[in-house]
């Protein structure tokens, strides 16, 4: 059984930004310990409800972490291996869980054997350790070689995972995050990049170094269940669930929603035996969703919807305070440093985070909501029910997306005269018709969380 299961409520910070660090490294500064600031954060977080922190690359690299230059350090611009150390103790002392990013497709160009390739060239001892080298071109820096690269991206230069010391190398990587850092997880960076003979030797890996280790593949195209299945990740990121949670709102257009959700979770959905797939409205790669609805009234039913759907939920550090950015050239403006006591003093930012406390309490108290199934009410434009049925627990998550007050009635069949109780507006009780009917209202921009009482 994973640590991470369908109760868990991931925090993602990013600690390169969150804790100021430089956009570059210069490789020879003396460690500054920045990352112990994030133990700031903890209290906030668990005020927040998140039993589990995603923390974004803290090892060695260039600049933005994703590049990186040694697995078995961690960048001198966030510290020491005994700092991090010291706030995976308090994380793990709060009884709340430690993902790490993994990055694994590719290293940046300043990594110790990349240097070696371009100092000794066809002499050097790494020359297997990197995809598709050539000595016939050079590359667009004017090395002497050509490589693969991520995406375009010739400062990530791709590993070849299949060079068995290569392996080695990064196995040996996730050994010491292990013993270091008693690590619960790994988000795998650029999964669908990653072979799948990789991910299977990973995921055997994995459950011999610790059963309970959760892989999670960042995935944005495809069937998640290539990636996450008995052989490889245990879950994937949900693109697909992001893009319809804000698109469903901004474009009042509910029906794209109920689509995905039924697609991937209702009867014969096809995401139904991954219990952990990981739902999020924004991250460090792309635009904060406050930047995306032109009406943060919206972030109030969009936020109930992400809470009641299946698989796990995330916060991206700030967006609970309605933090505002713009994907362009640079990401780091999606990676902004702050202290979460500086963020809270409008009404706007302390409502939005009192309002997702409210739901993650909800949640965590609703068995139905964790692991019940799925199953679509009623969609109108503006306008969705689902509910989660666990046994004899059932959970009615209504949302309204619109600027007026609007209602939806639909048929439960077999609950005539049933009553259920809304566990986010003051107890409120509603009665099923005898002919099965159950009407709702549902003011603007808001939704409701009902349960059946016994």
């Amino acid at each position: 059984m994973n640590l991470i299961n369908q109760d868990t409520i991931f925090y993602h910070l990013f600690p390169l930004g969150a804790c100021g660090a430089p956009h570059e490294n210069n490789f020879q500064s003396t460690p500054i310990n920045r990352i112990s600031e994030i133990r700031g954060w903890l209290d906030h977080m668990q005020e927040l409800g998140c039993n589990a922190m995603l923390l974004g690359p803290i090892f060695e690299s260039g600049s933005h972490g994703y590049d990186t230059a040694n697995y078995y350090e961690v960048d001198r611009r966030l510290g020491t291996i005994q700092a991090m150390r010291e706030l995976s103790e308090d994380i793990h002392a709060r009884g709340m869980r430690l993902v790490l990013d993994g990055v694994f497709n590719h290293v940046g160009r300043n990594f110790w054997a990349f240097q070696d390739l371009q100092r000794h060239g066809r002499g050097s001892a790494y020359m297997d350790w990197f995809a598709d080298l050539r000595f016939d071109q050079q590359s667009p820096y004017g090395d002497s070689f050509s490589y693969a690269c991520w995406n375009g991206h010739f400062n990530l230069v791709k590993l070849n995972l299949a060079n068995p010391e290569v392996r080695e190398h990064l196995f040996g990587a996730i050994r010491l995050w292990k013993q270091e850092f008693n690590i619960d997880g790994l988000r795998l960076d650029a999964a669908d990049a990653l072979s799948f003979e990789f991910l299977k030797a990973l995921r055997a890996f994995g459950e011999q170094l610790d059963p309970g280790l959760w892989l999670m593949g960042e995935v944005i195209h495809g069937d998640y269940r290539r990636w996450a299945n008995a052989e490889t990740l245990h879950a994937t990121t949900n693109y697909e669930l992001y893009k319809s949670l804000y698109s469903a709102h901004s474009a009042h257009n509910q029906h794209e929603l109920a689509y995905s959700l039924n697609r991937q979770f209702g009867p014969g959905g096809i995401y139904r035996d991954i219990p952990t797939l990981y739902n999020f409205v924004d991250n460090h790669d792309v635009s904060r969703v406050a930047s995306l609805l032109q009406n943060h009234a919206q972030l109030y039913p969009l936020t109930i919807a992400l809470f009641g759907a299946p698989g796990v939920p995330s916060i991206y550090y700030g967006s609970e305070f309605m933090l505002e950015a713009v994907k362009g050239s640079s990401d780091w403006n999606l990676r902004p440093e702050f202290k979460p006591e500086e963020m809270g003093a409008s009404q706007a930012a302390a409502d939005l985070a009192g309002h997702i406390r409210r739901l993650a309490s909800i949640r965590a108290n609703t068995p139905a909501l964790t692991r019940g199934g799925y199953a679509q009410q009623f969609v109108a434009a503006d306008q969705l029910v689902f509910e989660r049925t666990l046994g004899d627990h059932h959970a009615l998550v209504a949302i309204n997306s619109a600027d007026l007050p609007a209602r939806a009635s639909f048929a439960l069949p077999g609950k005539a005269g049933w009553v259920f109780r809304d566990l986010l507006n003051g107890d409120e009780i509603f009665r099923v018709e005898q002919n099965g009917q159950l009407s709702l209202a549902l003011p603007p921009c808001w939704g409701r969380i009902l349960v059946n009482t016994f």
